[in-house]
């Protein structure tokens, strides 16, 4: 972290400003140190420039092994399509020149969207539960506008109603406790600020006649590296036959779903099959892998958006699932 990012932080317990105490710097970077609670004294330690405020194991662990093994696979300048940038730009809707803005984004993995949110010029906090913030810092922190934090949705090291907007993608139905993660987003956005989300879609289909849920009821107590050695096994052995399948016409990719096989030959059209199996085995992975699974159909997400009072709701499904956009009243 940079020393005048301090002051975005504050303590997650007490909410009470943090003094800093620096043990190493490189360039103007804080690798070593400690930030101390002016409240209630409790200290915080910066390891590897990024202050941590979560102990080292928590339940998200799968996604760290995840997002440091594939740190740059879903990085526009390494699939060679603009995938990030074009679903940063179509989800958010927030324009490119956000100078003098303070953005935060919550649940961050390897920072394929904190590259594209540096970009609008606005100063970005980005935070993950997990040590996915490690691949994300070594891929984006050149950027001075840019603080990468380790923290959790429910005890955020922030000010409540500070952040002019809030991004939060692909994160909310992987906690214990999606309502309430989704309420504390809403607690960090300013008055006539903007929020972003989205969330896993509960459909019939997708839930009850897709059979990863079922597998994670053994796959979500495995150990990760364990399971992710496994998925990279099973990648291997049926890719042959995944190719052959994706041939099928209409039919063909969903059937590699329903095997488990992230196909995105459609996705990524002309990708080479290295890319494909790479892809493949990335989110194959974090189909079985999450602790928590809690998809949400599209009324439930929006009423959740009323139930906090936010405005100019516009909802619809998307990307991932159930998108919105949606502003905090003045």
């Amino acid at each position: 972290m940079i020393k005048e990012h301090v002051k975005y932080l504050v303590c997650p317990k007490c909410h009470n400003e943090l003094d800093l105490s620096i043990k190493n710097t490189e360039k103007n970077h804080i690798i070593s140190g400690e930030l101390i609670c002016k409240g209630c004294t409790k200290k915080y330690p910066i390891i590897n420039a990024i202050p941590r405020f979560v102990e080292e194991n928590n339940y998200a662990d799968n996604f760290g092994l995840e997002w440091n093994t594939h740190s740059r696979t879903q990085y526009d300048d390494s699939s060679g399509f603009k995938i990030s940038e074009e679903r940063f730009i179509n989800e958010t809707k927030w324009g490119d020149n956000l100078n003098g803005e303070v953005i935060l984004e919550a649940g961050s993995g390897s920072g394929r969207f904190t590259k594209h949110a540096v970009e609008t010029g606005a100063m970005i906090i980005s935070f993950d539960f997990s040590n996915a913030v490690e691949a994300n810092y070594k891929s984006n922190s050149d950027n001075e506008n840019l603080l990468i934090v380790q923290a959790s949705i429910f005890e955020m090291p922030f000010k409540k109603n500070y952040f002019n907007r809030v991004l939060c993608i692909g994160v909310i139905q992987h906690t214990p406790d999606p309502r309430k993660a989704f309420h504390c987003l809403v607690t960090a956005i300013k008055a006539d600020g903007h929020l972003c989300t989205d969330i896993y879609l509960k459909s019939l289909g997708k839930v009850y006649l897709t059979p990863k849920y079922l597998l994670r009821k053994i796959t979500k107590r495995m150990n990760p590296d364990t399971l992710y050695k496994r998925t990279v096994s099973y990648i291997n052995f049926i890719w042959p036959l995944t190719r052959l399948i994706r041939k099928i016409p209409k039919l063909g990719k969903k059937i590699n779903w329903r095997l488990l096989v992230a196909d995105y030959s459609e996705l990524l059209p002309n990708a080479d099959d290295k890319t494909l199996k790479e892809w493949a085995i990335l989110d194959s992975y974090d189909m079985v892998s999450p602790a928590y699974d809690f998809p949400q159909t599209l009324k439930t997400f929006k009423k959740w958006h009323i139930e906090e009072g936010l405005e100019d709701i516009d909802v619809h499904y998307g990307y991932n699932g159930v998108e919105v956009r949606a502003r905090k009243p003045k």
